[in-house]
């Protein structure tokens, strides 16, 4: 890139001088002439850069509208415990692959292939909405009275830590079901050992391939899995202790 060069001194009609003033005002004149023309011209190639961006902005895609989705709580499940256990739980949000770490809801419309319903999406990452979902159901529960999240990390004497294998819609038959899969594990915490582990499954058949249904296919299936969970969590930490 061309700099401007520097303007020379240039010396007065002073005692001693050969140039006269008339010949000193020429050369001051054509100095800057070629100055402002260098300096025009680059202020025109940089007008004309800012035009050629500006069509640039109007070809990029725009984002694509989402509609947002709730895990929605299709049936409340009814406090059963008078009492609540003498010991506290730690709830973990639930590890996952990269298509199950985000807020798209996945579809695998055929066996291998794995897509996102267009223009949906869950209001928090799936292992969030599988953790909030489970604790709400320990609330509802009752026998449970000391629950915390891994968002705190409190003291707790068990912990509940889990992978999510699966949050997903599968086409069976040309219809839509969601499908939840979790591995999970009892932790004694001060300890670090395994107590109890055990893999959950639940699948609910959509009423219809529409993603609103889809979505009420899924509340179905996370109401009957975390009930399944806190069961197994209550049972299984009370052998323990």
């Amino acid at each position: 890139m061309k700099t401007l060069q520097s303007v020379p001194a240039i010396q007065g009609d002073v005692p001693g001088c050969r140039a006269p003033r008339a010949r000193l005002a020429r050369a001051v004149s054509r100095v800057a002439r070629a100055v402002a023309a260098r300096v025009g011209r680059w202020a025109g190639l940089a007008a004309l850069g800012a035009a050629l961006l500006l069509p640039a902005c109007t070809i990029l895609p725009k984002a694509e509208p989402l509609d947002v989705y709730l895990l929605p709580a299709i049936a409340a499940t009814p406090a059963t415990a008078t009492q609540a256990a003498p010991w506290s739980l730690r709830i973990a949000r639930p590890a996952a692959g990269v298509h199950l770490s985000g807020q798209r809801i996945v579809v695998v419309p055929e066996d291998s292939r794995v897509s996102v319903y267009k223009g949906a999406g869950w209001s928090d990452p799936a292992p969030v909405l599988v953790r909030n979902r489970l604790l709400d159901a320990f609330r509802a529960d009752g026998r449970v009275g000391a629950l915390s999240s891994d968002e705190r990390q409190l003291h707790a004497d068990f912990e509940l830590d889990s992978d999510l294998r699966a949050f997903q819609s599968e086409y069976r038959g040309g219809r839509p079901e969601a499908v939840l899969r979790l591995d999970a594990r009892l932790v004694h915490t001060a300890s670090r050992r395994i107590v109890a582990s055990r893999s959950f499954e639940q699948r609910q058949a959509s009423a219809d391939p529409a993603v609103p249904a889809v979505v009420e296919a899924f509340g179905t299936a996370a109401d009957r899995l975390s009930a399944e969970v806190v069961d197994w969590t209550v049972r299984e930490a009370a052998a323990v202790r």
